[in-house]
């Protein structure tokens, strides 16, 4: 999948992942290969990305909205 995380100031993140996990509203969520469509609001929390060599990176957000869209993710954080 390809990932972006865009803030006001900067693209913190551009790349491709095998798995995102969410801080949504309600909870934690994730997000893999082949995810139906989706629109989702975001709180404080990290968003944790395994990318296509296992390896796993956090980036620490204040909130924002992502969308899913044909394995794309485009989150856009505060």
């Amino acid at each position: 999948m390809i990932l972006e995380i865009i803030t006001p100031d900067k693209t913190i993140f551009s790349g491709t992942a095998s798995l995102v996990q969410l801080p949504g509203i309600d909870g934690l969520f994730e997000i893999l290969n082949n995810h139906a469509p989706l629109i989702s609001v975001l709180k404080k929390g990290k968003v944790k990305i395994k990318n296509d060599k296992d390896q796993i990176e956090f980036f620490e957000i204040n909130g924002g909205v992502v969308e899913v869209l044909k394995n794309k993710i485009l989150i856009l954080a505060e």
